[in-house]
């Protein structure tokens, strides 16, 4: 078995410094003054790991490319989309070109790899659903500053995300406003942290209202309409008045099962989504949803990194809140809500 390559994140845990730090001293970079002893303990780390530079990958420092890769895991996705133009429009106002590299689940870690030894790109955002571990050992062996998007890595900095849990929790409030009690969650991929923050704030809802959380309503859908079709097959048989989904393709899905099925929307079954896109207005009925600021996440990414190429180390921006729910056709009352006095809110329009 070969022996595997020791990596700038190696050299990092063992100085007990950030990457970005072990990258700059094994530079040579003197833009930002470090200490004496923490140049040593880099330099003591390198020398006993017997670490070697990647050649392609310090090319990249060498010679500016004014262009950022930007690799997302959907080009369908609505989200996706709008971090893309979010992204593009503040790199042109700063002179940068955008390449955006496209892999499925699973494979974002290749485009990282392939962006970066072609010595194609001056810095990377990276918005991925791709396990972490896997992921972690491909940006830090690319050597190259990164901005991740929606997502967050212990070692890998700055990143910038959505506050899940506030957003999950808004939804199901809502839903718990119109009298709902049993509430069915299609999930994001389970394990991310997206799907962990949401399902967070979905129980949280749940106990402030004191409702039992029930897992049998919880049926992992990802981020596609497939997935949004088959977590709601799965659930067809469980007694609930309403659905929570993770985002707004899935919801698309899970819509057309229950319909499928002969559930009225939102008579029998009301459907909320977190993010909101003008696909939300073309379901029948339109999709009640709560807004994301998905452009402005990638304007801020975008921003973040281009201060990085320019010297200037930035940490983690505070989450993005969600936005006002928008109320459409999709969410109504529970059966009997409006005789038994439980509902707290008014039905959607």
């Amino acid at each position: 078995m070969a022996k595997r390559s020791v990596t700038l994140g190696d050299v990092a845990a063992l100085a007990q410094v950030d990457v970005s730090t072990v990258s700059r001293i094994l530079r040579g970079d003197e833009s930002q003054r470090v200490r004496d002893d923490t140049k040593k303990r880099v330099l003591d780390a390198a020398a006993r790991l017997k670490y070697r530079p990647n050649a392609l990958a310090r090319g990249l420092r060498t010679s500016k490319s004014s262009t950022i890769g930007l690799v997302v895991p959907q080009l369908e996705n609505p989200v996706f989309s709008a971090m893309i133009y979010g992204a593009e429009e503040v790199c042109a106002q700063n002179g940068y070109s955008l390449i955006i590299s496209h892999r499925e689940l699973g494979r974002a870690g290749k485009s990282v790899s392939h962006l970066s030894q072609m010595n194609r790109v001056d810095g990377l955002l990276v918005a991925s659903f791709e396990d972490d571990t896997k992921l972690k050992a491909e940006l830090l062996e690319a050597d190259v500053p990164v901005v991740l998007m929606n997502k967050s890595l212990d070692g890998v900095s700055p990143s910038v995300i959505f506050d899940g849990c506030a957003a999950a929790k808004s939804a199901v409030q809502h839903l718990i406003a119109l009298g709902h009690r049993r509430i069915a969650h299609l999930s994001g991929r389970a394990g991310g942290m997206n799907a962990r923050q949401r399902i967070e704030g979905y129980k949280e809802a749940l106990t402030e209202a004191g409702i039992e959380f029930d897992p049998a309503l919880v049926s992992e859908a990802g981020y596609t309409v497939e997935g949004g079709k088959e977590a709601m097959r799965r659930l067809l048989d469980q007694d609930m008045t309403a659905v929570f989904a993770a985002t707004l393709v899935s919801a698309g899905g899970a819509m057309k099962v229950l319909q499928g099925a002969g559930k009225r929307i939102p008579e029998d079954v009301s459907v909320i989504s977190l993010h909101d896109d003008v696909f939300a207005e073309l379901l029948t009925p339109e999709l009640t949803t709560v807004p994301m600021p998905t452009v402005e996440l990638g304007r801020i990414a975008a921003t973040l990194l281009i201060r990085r190429l320019s010297g200037d180390e930035q940490a983690d921006v505070a989450p993005l809140p969600p936005g006002d729910i928008k109320l459409r056709k999709s969410t109504g009352p529970a059966s009997g809500a409006l005789s038994s006095g439980k509902m707290a809110g008014a039905r959607s329009t």
